[in-house]
């Protein structure tokens, strides 16, 4: 299994898992907070077309995660995963009006196993000021990937669909401090802090502590505020969470170069 992620933060987020079983492979879009033109763009720099597509997931219907969605799977007749309440608040989008449910569009709920091709697909349920917001755990029969971003807080049943992972996408929003001293009105501010806003460093070490493991391969950073954060504090706090002595386990994904394939071995 390998991941990439096309860019994470606040101007759009992307990432692709594939699944190979030697004669076959599967290739999945989780988010598509792009332009289609953009998308494609940063799928040729992953060495990919959009032929290669299996499926398109979409965690939540906010703009930096739904993007082209509809138009994308629309237009190349790919298959779309997402929750009904999700697919409740992107109904009212451009195009959903024209877009072939009966065909395209699979509803899936907490819990809810998703066979797909090489891929094993296990959404859960998050905190987040969205409808019906899902993350995702991804597994090809030897390895399992997390990816969790868009969460404010981490319950403890959150924290026990994390563990035993070989790989772990990880939100690190903001820095409390530089939020809190920030520009942003203090409405926002109490959003992002809030049970169901977004992760701060603090919070996404305090859930890689419990859940972190020696056989976890890597971890990766992302997305990441550009106002609220630097990579170079995320990168310091799950090091620390981690007490590691292998920093190479710990990665960031960036919002314009996003972070290169990783591979699960």
């Amino acid at each position: 299994m390998r991941f990439c992620s096309l860019g994470s933060g606040s101007a759009g987020n992307a990432s692709l898992v594939e699944a190979s079983q030697g004669i076959t492979s599967t290739l999945l879009l989780v988010d598509c907070g792009f332009s289609q033109r953009e998308l494609l763009r940063r799928l040729a720099r992953a060495g990919l077309g959009i032929e290669a597509l299996n499926g398109v997931f979409i965690t939540h219907e906010h703009g930096d995660h739904v993007g082209c969605a509809l138009g994308l799977c629309q237009r190349y007749r790919i298959p779309l995963w997402t929750s009904r309440g999700t697919w409740r608040a992107i109904s009212h989008r451009p195009g959903a009006e024209n877009f072939d449910k009966e065909a395209l569009l699979h509803l899936v709920r907490d819990g809810e196993v998703v066979e797909l091709g090489d891929l094993r697909l296990h959404p859960f349920a998050v905190p987040h000021d969205a409808a019906e917001p899902l993350q995702l755990i991804c597994e090809d029969g030897r390895h399992r990937l997390g990816l969790l971003t868009d969460v404010g807080s981490a319950p403890a049943a959150l924290i026990e669909r994390l563990c035993g992972l070989d790989g772990l996408l990880l939100e690190c929003n903001h820095d409390e401090e530089m939020l809190r001293n920030g520009p942003y009105p203090a409405s926002l501010k109490r959003r992002i802090l809030g049970s169901h806003g977004h992760l701060s460093n603090a919070l996404a070490a305090e859930i890689l502590a419990q859940c972190g493991h020696a056989d976890l391969q890597w971890v990766a950073a992302a997305h990441l505020s550009e106002r609220n954060n630097l990579p170079a504090l995320a990168f310091r706090a799950l090091a620390d969470a981690l007490g590691d002595s292998a920093p190479e386990r710990i990665l960031v994904a960036d919002q314009l170069l996003g972070l290169g394939w990783q591979v699960l071995r």
